[in-house]
């Protein structure tokens, strides 16, 4: 008889550590899995942003419910905002640990400071950064290549991917001595690796869905089996309910913490039974209170650089626009007063900047040293090269060639005037070029000030990266408070540097046109609601906004209009009634 109980309770023993290793089949279990992407540094809580001190709130209510809670962020964490980016990110990690993260990616503006930061900020966090396709020159991993956490008996393995496009949408330098691998080839062997160690596997991944992207988190979701979620960032694509490709779900929450992720997933008899994703968009919270500690230490942050910050440089009387939809597809006031700023400092003949260097804009009246320093966070200098005609033309065109899509790459322009027909095929779009007047000759040089990312090749300028540095200058930064300072803001404006060909037609037309283009179609308007605007040769929708006292915003929101940027002269724009 002791015998016999003894070889039962053996058996026990064995079945009870064979059930230690994975959940239970026979077990359902609820998981929350909340996430962040694409922050940039928006810390605080506001009308139109979650917040750090809300997220810290929700997440410890739904630990009160159910502990099954992790917490995680698809990259881009660390940099964008003053309160980041006067410590190197060490602000953003102190909150990240505040909060309570489990698990980052390393997005391509986590680079910003350089690999050795990186390590650094890694050293202060709490939780890993993931980046299992980021490897030193020695073939070792560059940081953690992926986390397993145990929630309710559930082992869930959470593996980082980084963008290739680091390359050169951070500094070339930054990533200097790192390699940077296939994401699928790193997906698939990521999950052969996990299959025997985790229930569930998820990517926390900043490829992103942009098309013109070599690799994206669609592909990931197609191409690796075993893949059950992707967490992902980059290109700041919001899903309210995420998307299901391959029978993968794939959720990303848009950017800058305008929402907070949330997934819950049950897991029942060994296997995902359900994946529900939403958002808790910014609105949705207005009410709900801050968390104490967390709110507390953004204070006290934020409190320490206010003595550098809170310094007036000057004035503005309109709005200076820098939002990333509009300098990412066309001219700004903006981007005209950076690049002013930058012949200014220079002497230069043309100056170039990328619109995914502008990072927000300006609101009337004082102009602080903060809002620079978040308009240009990335602590670029101004660098001067000689450069051909024939290059420069080519840059202009590279600028282009994405166009009207948003491409970080666009060009904002002083010195030089340009006129691009979108219809024409990509690198032969640009109609005219001029300078002082005078139509670019390829065969000539010309001094041109830039910033110092583009000029080592960033955002795929690859065609200034061999020309030797002419001059070097303040950070562009700097450059914009001298300016500011200096010549004043006055009634910046859109000029035309750099817009759609409106002359004559260039091409015979193979069938007849009237002589007079036909008047635009009228457009019914109800009496009271809102008049009507027939576009005119360089309006932009920020233009057409001022001269009405409204905004673009809700400009382009009433005419539903795709692209705010891509309005053509004979369009007509429905102006809501104040």
């Amino acid at each position: 008889m002791k015998r016999k109980m003894s070889m039962l309770l053996m058996l026990v023993l064995v079945f009870s550590m064979m059930g230690f290793g994975f959940a239970a089949e026979d077990d359902t279990v609820e998981i929350t899995i909340f996430h962040t992407n694409d922050a940039h540094a928006r810390v605080e809580s506001s009308a139109s942003v979650v917040g750090y001190a809300k997220i810290a709130k929700l997440v410890n209510q739904e630990k009160a419910l159910n502990p099954n809670v992790l917490l995680l962020d698809a990259g881009d964490a660390t940099h964008g905002q003053t309160i980041a980016t006067l410590v190197k990110g060490e602000s953003i990690v102190d909150i990240y640990n505040a909060v309570g993260y489990d698990a980052m990616t390393l997005g391509n503006h986590d680079f910003n400071y350089g690999k050795e930061r990186v390590l650094q900020l890694e050293e202060m966090a709490n939780y890993p950064f993931l980046a299992a396709n980021v490897i030193n020159e020695d073939g070792t991993p560059f940081v953690e290549r992926y986390v397993i956490k145990e929630v309710g008996g559930v082992k869930v393995g959470v593996f980082g991917l980084a963008t290739p496009e680091t390359y050169y949408k951070s500094h070339p330098d930054n990533t200097k001595g790192l390699k940077i691998e296939n994401p699928i080839e790193t997906a698939k062997a990521m999950v052969a690796e996990l299959e025997g160690k985790a229930d569930l596997i998820v990517v926390l991944s900043h490829l992103g869905l942009e098309p013109a992207s070599e690799f994206t988190d669609r592909m990931i979701a197609y191409q690796v089996p075993g893949v059950d979620l992707i967490i992902g960032g980059h290109s700041h694509t919001r899903f309210s309910t995420g998307i299901v490709n391959n029978g993968v779900t794939i959720v990303q929450t848009g950017g800058y913490n305008e929402s907070l992720g949330r997934i819950d997933i049950t897991w029942s008899g060994g296997e995902i039974a359900a994946v529900k994703p939403y958002l808790i968009p910014a609105a949705s919270v207005a009410d709900l209170a801050e968390d104490e500690t967390v709110k507390n230490l953004i204070t006290e942050l934020k409190g320490e650089q206010d003595v550098v910050t809170s310094v007036v440089v000057g004035s503005t009387s309109v709005e200076l626009i820098g939002a990333r939809e509009l300098v990412r597809t066309g001219e700004t006031n903006l981007g005209n007063l950076i690049t002013q700023a930058m012949l200014h400092v220079t002497g230069a003949d043309v100056a170039i900047t990328n619109g995914g260097g502008i990072r927000a804009s300006i609101d009337v009246g004082d102009i602080t040293v903060g809002e620079v320093s978040t308009v240009l966070p990335f602590g670029n200098y101004i660098v001067t090269k000689s450069i051909t005609g024939e290059d420069l033309l080519k840059a202009i065109e590279h600028g282009l060639t994405d166009y009207p899509n948003q491409m970080g790459a666009f060009p904002h322009l002083a010195g030089i005037r340009v006129q691009f027909d979108p219809s024409k095929e990509v690198g032969k779009r640009v109609v005219t070029a001029m300078i002082d007047g005078k139509a670019i000759d390829p065969a000539k040089s010309y001094l041109v000030a830039t910033n110092d990312f583009m000029a080592a090749g960033g955002d795929d300028y690859q065609m200034f990266k061999t020309y030797p540095e002419a001059g070097l200058f303040m950070a562009l930064d700097e450059a914009l408070v001298k300016y500011i300072k200096e010549v004043g803001v006055g009634s910046a404006a859109v000029d035309g540097r750099i817009k759609v060909y409106d002359g004559p037609a260039i091409e015979t037309p193979t069938t007849p046109v009237p002589a007079e283009p036909a008047a635009p179609t009228p457009v019914p308007v109800p009496e009271g609601q809102a008049t009507a605007y027939t576009v005119v040769s360089g309006d932009t929708l920020s233009h057409i906004a001022l001269k009405h006292n409204t905004t673009w915003q809700k400009l382009a929101e009433y005419n539903k209009l795709s692209n705010p940027n891509l309005i053509l002269p004979g369009q007509v724009i429905l102006i809501p009634a104040m």
